[in-house]
């Protein structure tokens, strides 16, 4: 597999309050392309970062109706991983890559 296979799966890292507590019990959070497998992250992740991931757990989150201004618009649906890492390993998302 080439690596810009790879930049096509990971999409980008999720900063929140939420995955910055999870990062503590060594899981990182990152949007995910909708078709994108569980192999397909895990073998993504490993190779971007040089880490040894444990387990990816997946999860779509709907897309909502916003108002803006007045016209009703709908947020698309989004994909997110969260990957748990092998004890010892560890990635800094706030640096980029």
């Amino acid at each position: 597999m080439s690596n810009i296979h790879h930049y096509d799966v990971i999409v980008s890292p999720v900063i929140t309050e939420k995955s910055t507590m999870a990062s503590e019990s060594n899981q990182v959070v990152f949007n995910v392309a909708p078709d994108a497998t569980k192999p397909e992250i895990k073998a993504a992740v490993e190779s971007l970062f040089s880490v040894k991931v444990a387990s990816v757990n997946t999860l779509v989150r709907k897309g909502k109706v916003k108002r803006f201004r007045g016209i009703k618009g709908r947020q698309s649906n989004v994909k997110k991983a969260v990957v748990t890492l092998a004890e010892g390993q560890s990635i800094d998302v706030t640096t980029g890559l």
